[in-house]
């Protein structure tokens, strides 16, 4: 895919049919029993209106969706990371009957009206400049969401709440730092687990919020933290999600224009928002 191929001048059909000859691997985000869940995915087929979707996970890892249900796909491809939402139109067996027994099926998906794109630049991390100390909050999620299609809203009650400091960010995950109490975390925290995040990315800006699970927690070297590795999920399967990551775009390129200016806190100026 080059140059040309970009969303803004490519109907979404040839941006598809290009993923599907290449085999391109797609991740796919989705609600279920009101938690997030991603699975790995490979599109197999364009058939009229629809697009057709295989699990290449374990059967170990089921995918447990449901007519209707809103969905978002994103793949890595050429220069960038193509994102959009969808909805399911239907499940049906598989080509291969192997394949049936181990992955679920085929999905079927609606044709996305749009597809966009964001530069490979954008998801590799940018510290937080030196000059900035950003507190990170996070929590537990839980209770339903009132509205599954805005993925990014965090309308759920916050509880057990603990705060940290976020030390880099991408638009695809963060890394943050959360001190100890006592010897240990505040709130209990696993690997594995999907949480809630917010914090302010300069003094004269709205909060950005988002879901994140978290891959990884290690100590910190003086032993009084903990750093949590966080993967950044839902953002593409909703146009409110995705103004959540256009968002978060931007904050990389201002902390990466920071860091190269050497930017001090008292020589900002009140920016306006992104989105």
């Amino acid at each position: 895919m080059n140059e040309e191929m970009t969303p803004h001048r490519v109907k979404p059909e040839k941006i598809l049919q290009t993923a599907i000859d290449e085999n391109v691997p797609a991740i796919m985000s989705y609600l279920s029993r009101d938690k997030w869940h991603v699975a790995k995915v490979l599109l197999i087929d364009l058939v009229a209106d629809s697009l057709k979707i295989e699990s290449t996970s374990s059967k170990k890892h089921p995918i447990n969706i449901q007519m209707n249900q809103p969905v978002g796909l994103s793949f890595k491809y050429g220069y960038g990371k193509f994102v959009f939402d969808t909805t399911v139109e239907g499940l049906e067996p598989s080509r291969s009957p192997q394949a049936d027994r181990e992955r679920g099926g085929t999905i079927v998906l609606a044709m996305p009206q749009k597809i966009e794109v964001v530069q490979r630049r954008s998801y590799f991390r940018v510290s937080v400049p030196e000059s900035l100390k950003v507190e990170a909050l996070l929590w537990h999620r839980s209770g339903k969401l009132k509205e599954q299609r805005h993925l990014h809203d965090v309308t759920d009650e916050m509880h057990n709440c603990c705060h940290g400091r976020l030390d880099d960010i991408s638009a695809g995950g963060a890394q943050v730092t959360v001190p100890h109490e006592n010897g240990v975390l505040k709130v209990s925290l696993k690997k594995g687990q999907f949480i809630g995040v917010r914090f302010t990315p300069t003094p004269y800006e709205t909060p950005v919020m988002f879901t994140a699970q978290i891959r990884s927690i290690l100590p910190t070297a003086d032993g009084e933290s903990s750093s949590l590795g966080l993967q950044i999920v839902g953002l593409e399967a909703s146009p409110e999600g995705r103004q959540v990551l256009t968002r978060l775009i931007y904050v990389v390129e201002q902390y990466y224009r920071m860091n190269q200016s050497g930017v001090k806190q008292q020589d900002m100026q009140p920016v306006p928002s992104a989105v």
